[in-house]
C-alpha cells in the first residue's frame, strides 16, 4: 500500500474529522469553530499551537527527535464558499447559504493527519510549521495568505521552504500532479463605470447610449489576448457582470461591467491593463459615453520552484500511485501563490475522483472524496521525513 500504514490506520477517524468540518463550515475571517478544532487537535497531539495568525489562522510548530536549523512549512486552507449546498448526505452543511464546495475541509484533515503522524515518530531533524490559513477564498491582499504574511507569519515561524495541495477533481484518487515553474494564473480584476445622460428609448440621438457603449467594449476587450498579447503567452480577458438600466424604454445613464483578466506571463500581465484601457478609452471617444476604468491586481502567478518541485515529485512516488509531472497548467488562481513569492516551496494537485455528478469545484453538490485523505496526510508526511533527514 502506497501510504503510510499508521496514516492508514487512523483513516477512518480522519474521515470523521473532515465530515465534522464539512457539516460546519464558516466563511473567510469566520473561521472560529474550525480554527477552535485545528487547534484543539494539534494540542491534542502535543504540538505547540499559536492562535489569531492572520486573523482565525492558527500555526503548529512540531520539533523532531533531531537538533537542525532546517524547518518545513506545510499549509492547509479552512473556510468555506458563500453557496447553499445541494447534498442530502448526513453531514451536509448545517449553516445556510455556506458549504465546502472547494474541499478546504479535506485540506484542514489531511494536514491534521500528517500533524498526527509527525507528532507520534518525530522521525525528523529540524522543525515542521503547520501552517492552517484562513480567507483563501477572499484572496488577494485582503486574503488570508498575503495577511499572515504581513502579521509576521515567517518572522515568527521561519520556513526554508513551504509545501501545499489542492484537491482535483477529474483526477483520479492517488493520483499527484506537479511541475515546476508557473502552475497556476495570476489574478486581477476590473471594473468599467459608462455613463451618460438617460434618454427614452424612442430618442437615442438625445445622449449617447452606455448599452450600445458597453456591449463594444466587451467584445473588443476580446482583442486584447487576440491581437494585443503575443499567441505564446496564454491571457484570458473576462468580462463577467454587466448592470445597467431598470425600464424597458429608458436607455439608462449608467452600466457597469466588471470582470478579470489572468495570465502566466509577467509580460502580458504587464500589458493587459494599459491595453484595456486604451480599448475603453477609444469606444467611449467614438460613442460619446464618458468611462471610468478601475484595475486591481490581486492574485501573482503560482510559480512552483524547482527544487521544491523535484522534491514534491520524489515524495509523490513514495506515495501515489500515478504521478503526473507535467499537468496542464490552468487559469484557477489561488493565494498560496503569495507564500510561493516569499518562500520557495510547491504546490500540487491531489486526486479527487471524477468529476461527475456535480464533484467538481465551488459547486452546490461537491464533497470532498475521503479516500484521498490517507494519500495527502502521507505525503505531507513523506515531504517532511524526506527533506528533514
Amino acid at each position: 500500500m502506497p501510504v503510510i500504514n499508521r496514516i492508514a490506520d487512523f483513516h477512518d477517524e480522519m474521515s470523521v474529522w473532515r465530515r465534522h468540518l464539512h457539516a460546519n463550515p464558516e466563511l473567510s475571517y469566520q473561521e472560529h469553530q474550525t480554527a477552535k478544532f485545528v487547534a484543539d487537535k494539534l494540542l491534542s497531539f502535543g504540538i505547540e499551537v499559536s492562535e489569531g495568525i492572520g486573523g482565525t489562522g492558527v500555526v503548529g510548530v512540531l520539533y523532531g527527535d533531531r537538533t537542525s536549523e532546517r524547518s518545513i512549512g506545510l499549509r492547509a486552507d479552512m473556510d468555506a464558499l458563500a453557496i447553499e449546498e445541494r447534498n442530502d448526505f448526513e453531514h451536509r452543511s448545517m449553516n445556510s447559504g455556506v458549504m465546502h464546495a472547494c474541499g478546504h475541509d479535506g485540506h484542514t484533515t489531511m494536514l491534521l493527519g500528517a500533524a498526527r503522524y509527525l507528532a507520534e515518530t518525530r522521525n525528523f531533524s529540524g522543525r515542521v510549521v503547520f501552517i492552517f490559513q484562513p480567507a483563501e477564498e477572499m484572496g488577494g491582499a485582503d486574503g488570508g495568505a498575503a495577511r499572515m504574511i504581513r502579521e509576521g507569519l515567517f518572522a515568527k515561524f521561519h520556513c526554508d521552504e513551504i509545501y501545499g495541495l489542492h484537491n482535483w477533481p477529474g483526477m483520479d484518487v492517488g493520483t499527484f500532479a506537479v511541475k515546476s515553474g508557473p502552475m497556476m494564473a495570476s489574478g486581477d480584476s476590473f471594473g468599467i463605470e459608462v455613463t451618460s445622460t438617460g434618454m427614452h428609448a424612442a430618442q437615442p440621438h438625445k445622449g449617447a447610449d452606455v448599452v450600445l457603449t458597453a456591449g463594444h467594449i466587451v467584445v473588443a476587450l476580446q482583442q486584447i489576448s487576440a491581437r494585443n498579447t503575443d499567441p505564446l503567452d496564454a491571457l484570458v480577458v473576462s468580462a463577467t457582470q454587466i448592470h445597467g438600466g431598470d425600464a424597458y424604454n429608458v436607455l439608462p445613464n449608467t452600466v457597469t461591467i466588471r470582470g478579470t483578466v489572468r495570465a502566466f506571463s509577467p509580460n502580458a500581465r504587464a500589458a493587459a491593463e494599459p491595453a484595456l484601457r486604451r480599448v475603453v478609452d477609444g469606444i467611449a471617444l467614438s460613442t460619446g459615453a464618458q468611462c471610468t476604468v478601475t484595475y486591481a491586481q490581486q492574485y501573482p502567478t503560482l510559480v512552483n520552484s524547482n527544487s521544491a518541485a523535484q522534491s514534491a515529485e520524489a515524495a509523490g512516488l513514495s506515495v501515489f500511485n500515478k504521478v503526473e509531472t507535467n499537468p496542464p497548467q490552468t487559469m484557477i488562481v489561488e493565494d498560496f501563490a503569495f507564500m510561493l513569492e516569499d518562500r520557495p516551496g510547491c504546490y500540487g494537485w491531489i486526486g479527487n475522483g471524477p468529476d461527475d455528478n456535480g464533484r467538481i469545484l465551488h459547486s452546490a453538490w461537491f464533497d470532498f472524496n475521503d479516500e484521498a485523505l490517507p494519500f495527502g496526510a502521507s505525503y505531507f508526511a513523506t515531504v517532511v521525513e524526506q527533506q528533514l533527514q
